[in-house]
């Protein structure tokens, strides 16, 4: 390779073929192991900060910009700083690896950078920009400015020898000898990235390449000495960042913005410390001698300040560190609200704090957005600092800080990022708002393995069951909670039948005081759960106890919710969810105020021991699902005496909708091992005993069965979810006042058919759930059940046949229309009932993923109880 390389890089042509040799030199490079790189990165880095005196010495010669001393140790920062921030980075291949997340991230190199550095900052930009290179694996060409062409030059030399001489590929590094514009735009035509750090003209040219840039904006940081600053520390940190290189780093402030409280006081701190107060015509014969045309006037960029007196006609002590220039327009038309990169500032008398912000605010709109904004103020000021921060429009807010200094970073605060290229977001027209490093010269590739998501199995803290258990299960209230005060929710019909007066006697026995409220609808409302609120925060409980079916336990968990949190709002409550995990609203933790214990009086709903439940707006017809599972109850009590007067309606509705719980927790994409055996016992017990309920509902073992069945299919969706069946129904109720039950029931096979496809159109999207295989699982929950078969498929029909025979024994219509639903009315609504079905939060754990088509056909083959054709793709 280094045979080849060019001596000289005088020419497009010449600058095209050292491009081809400076890639093959990278495509070698890239393959080096993260130790080659770093034992690279350190040769260099220590070569520079050798070269720091002489590449100074260079700098000031060639350019006649700043000061020897102070580019010495923009030199030593730019080798040192960036070396001790970046030395312990990786950057080569993996550069991180979580093997429990299956997540790691590959780091690459870019390729060929295009760096661009001003005559400013000329060798230490070099370094910087050389070194970050090197870490990253990178090959990096400069365009020196013309100005400052063999100081940079050197620099990047210095850095490449080292390199070289540790095992660097030669030619990684290299510059154009004779810069132009066209050597220039040739090289950003044909570089991966461009580091553009100088003028505007330069900068904007590398966002127009058409290749990827990081560019920096031009700084007018205005600083704000608020009247609770210390005055000495304020004045001496603008002093010391001002003549920092005669004020050549674009972070420094260019104005001074004082509070009137203490202007005098500024005033005469800065003239003690060897500041000029220019007079009358001296501010803008100065002004106008280093802004002209709204630029800075490139003789006047790093001079000191008595020459740049000089050469405005005005006499200065020859020891005059800042010129400074009282004005009070902030706008453009004032040569000193400019960009000055000199070692002259505009110092502006602020009548408040408000009028302090609205000066800066102009400022950096006069051409410095999204640079640096300084701020001088006692730290306790939180408040005023706060509103700085929100209203300056800048990458880097920086508190009573030397802003040349503390703007680079790493010097005067320790989280900032060291660098030489600040970009400014944005505000400032530039891709990074932040301090340009390493991390910005890599390509980052994303290696994510399969993983599936943990699951859970969460049911109330205890679950009592057997019939009689109740008043035995209350006693833990006192004897276990210490509860005093207990709340009762029910329904009319249930409290006048009877139902709580053995909550009563065993309430009464433990000496806790009891309050009861009946007014529950059948289809609970969000006006009844307010009635009872009110008599439930009059009563201030520290126990709830719903007793009923899914209505008086769903109403009873709002009422909890509303009695706990009444900051809590419905509509955010019922937001959709594709992960319970990952829901957007967070849910208040519950059971600060009252433990909630929840008693089932039907074999249906499972509410016990599910965190769901659905309440109805009356004025607004808005239906509320809310899920989550700070709305598990505490307990749960289960007894079958309270199921023994079913009536025959209730007792088929509530048995198939168990049985249809059971089936789509077993096929969710979410089952699991700990769900699968409860939901198969479920469908085996619905499949033995519902037929014996619905016939003598005073068979005590069928009612006992079902019961379990109940919450045993209860605790499976509660932690499986459901599916489209579900969703289906839910509308059927919604739409058409069909009993939920039964509106499952009448769906169910037809839904369980367009499941079990082998080829769907969409597959459920979860991570477990890894191939149509739903076939398979009905088929594995009726050979559970006793269904037999020669093969899944012979079993999946029996099943359904014995569930369509079950349907029929109980009395569920065969078709949509058989409920009495009007073909108009039906159709009528066909199109948003299938919209909303689809809508449904069940619909997201179903094992198919459906097209709001495809619901709509299911409803239809549903409606005329026609035979689905197919339900594959």
């Amino acid at each position: 390779m280094a045979d080849n390389v060019q001596t000289t890089i005088d020419s497009v042509e010449a600058l095209q073929e050292r491009i081809k040799q400076m890639r093959a030199a990278q495509a070698e490079f890239a393959k080096f192991t993260q130790e080659q790189v770093d034992k690279i990165f350190y040769e260099a880095a220590m070569a520079a900060n050798k070269a720091r005196i002489p590449l100074a010495k260079m700098a000031v010669e060639e350019t006649g910009y700043g000061i020897m001393e102070d580019k010495v140790i923009k030199n030593h920062y730019a080798s040192e700083y960036i070396y001790n921030k970046y030395k312990n980075m990786r950057t080569c291949d993996v550069i991180s690896d979580d093997k429990a997340f299956g997540y790691k991230q590959v780091a690459e190199p870019l390729g060929l950078v295009a760096a661009v550095i001003p005559t400013t900052n000329p060798t230490s930009t070099a370094i910087f920009k050389t070194l970050i290179c090197l870490k990253t694996r990178n090959a990096i060409l400069i365009s020196p400015h013309p100005r400052a062409k063999k100081c940079t030059a050197e620099a990047a030399r210095i850095v490449r020898d080292a390199a070289e001489a540790a095992g660097c590929p030669k030619g990684i590094i290299d510059w154009i000898d004779v810069p132009s514009l066209d050597m220039t735009a040739e090289l950003m035509r044909s570089a991966d990235i461009i580091l553009a750090t100088g003028g505007p003209g330069m900068v904007n040219a590398a966002y127009s390449s058409g290749k990827p840039a990081l560019g920096v904006g031009p700084g007018n940081n205005p600083a704000i000495i608020d009247d609770t600053a210390d005055v000495e520390l304020s004045v001496n940190s603008i002093i010391h960042s001002k003549t920092f290189d005669n004020g050549m780093i674009c972070a420094t402030e260019q104005n001074v913005i004082v509070l009137d409280k203490i202007y005098d006081a500024v005033k005469a701190e800065f003239q003690k410390r060897g500041c000029y107060f220019l007079q009358g015509e001296e501010i803008a014969k100065v002004g106008n001698t280093v802004i002209v045309n709204g630029g800075v006037n490139a003789k006047m960029v790093g001079q000191p300040a008595p020459k740049i007196a000089e050469a405005a006609g005005v006499e200065v002590p020859a020891s005059t560190k800042v010129l400074i220039g009282e004005v009070e327009s902030v706008e453009p038309s004032e040569p000193w609200a400019h960009e000055k990169l000199t070692t002259i500032l505009g110092m502006y008398r602020a009548t408040d704090w408000e009028d302090a912000l609205s000066k800066a605010e102009r400022l950096i709109a006069d051409g410095g957005y999204g640079h640096t904004s300084s701020l001088f103020i006692d730290t306790r000021e939180t408040e005023k600092m706060a509103e700085h921060a929100k209203r300056m429009k800048t990458c880097r807010i920086l508190i009573n800080t030397p802003a040349a200094q503390g703007g680079i970073g790493d010097i005067y605060n320790f989280k900032m990022p060291p660098s030489l290229t600040l970009g400014c977001g944005s505000w400032g027209g530039n891709s990074v708002s932040g301090n340009v490093g390493p991390q910005h010269l890599l390509n980052i590739k994303s290696v994510a393995e399969r993983r599936e998501n943990m699951l859970w199995f969460r049911t109330p803290e205890k679950v009592f069951f057997k019939k009689g258990c109740m008043p035995v299960a209350l006693r833990e209230l006192s004897e276990v909670y210490g509860k005093k005060r207990a709340f009762i929710v029910t329904d009319s019909f249930l409290y006048k039948s009877g139902f709580t007066k053995k909550i009563e006697e065993s309430l009464d026995e433990q000496g806790i005081v009891y309050s009861s409220f009946w007014s529950i609808s059948p289809d609970p409302k969000l006006q009844d759960c307010e009635k009872g609120l009110e008599q439930l925060k009059a009563f201030e409980p520290d126990c709830i106890i719903a007793i009923g079916g899914g209505s008086a336990m769903d109403a009873g968990k709002i009422m909890w919710m509303m009695y706990e949190h009444p900051e809590a709002k419905f509509e955010d409550m019922a937001m959709d969810f594709m992960d319970i995990r990952k829901r957007v609203y967070t849910f208040p933790e519950m059971g600060q105020k009252a433990f909630f214990v929840a008693i089932p009086t039907s074999s249906g709903t499972g509410s016990e021991v599910t965190p769901f439940s659905i309440i109805t707006d009356a004025n607004t017809g808005t239906k509320w699902p809310i899920a989550d599972y700070q709305l598990l109850p505490n307990m749960a009590i289960v007894d079958t005496d309270n199921m023994m007067t079913q009536p025959k309606g209730l007792t088929a509705a509530s048995g198939v909708d168990v049985l249809t719980h059971a089936l789509e927790a077993y096929v969710s994409v979410m089952a699991s091992d700990f769900t699968d055996g409860i939901a198969l016992r479920a469908m085996k017990l619905v499949l033995t005993y519902l037929e014996r309920a619905y016939d003598d509902g005073t068979d005590v073992e069928a009612r006992d069965h079902m019961a379990n069945a109940s919450c045993l299919a209860g605790m499976a969706f509660a932690n499986a979810f459901l599916g489209v069946n579900h969703s289906m129904a839910h509308k059927l109720g919604a739409y058409h006042h069909i009993a939920h039950g039964l509106a499952n029931a009448v769906i169910l096979t037809r839904v369980m058919r367009y499941n079990a496809a082998e080829r769907p159109v969409k597959m459920g999207t979860f991570p477990q759930y890894d191939h149509p295989k739903t076939l398979h699982r009905y088929a594995e929950a009726g050979r559970f059940c006793g269904i037999q078969g020669a093969d899944d498929r012979e079993v999946f029909e029996n099943f359904i046949a014995r569930i369509e025979e079950l349907k029929a024994h109980v009395g569920v219509p065969e078709t949509i229309a058989g409920f009495g639903v009007t073909e108009e009315d039906f159709l009528a609504t066909l199109d948003e009932m299938s919209e909303n079905a689809f809508n449904d939060q069940c619909t997201g754990a179903n094992p198919r993923y459906p097209l709001v088509s495809e619901i709509k056909e299911l409803y239809l083959d549903a409606f005329y109880g026609r035979e689905a054709t197919s339900y594959e793709d």
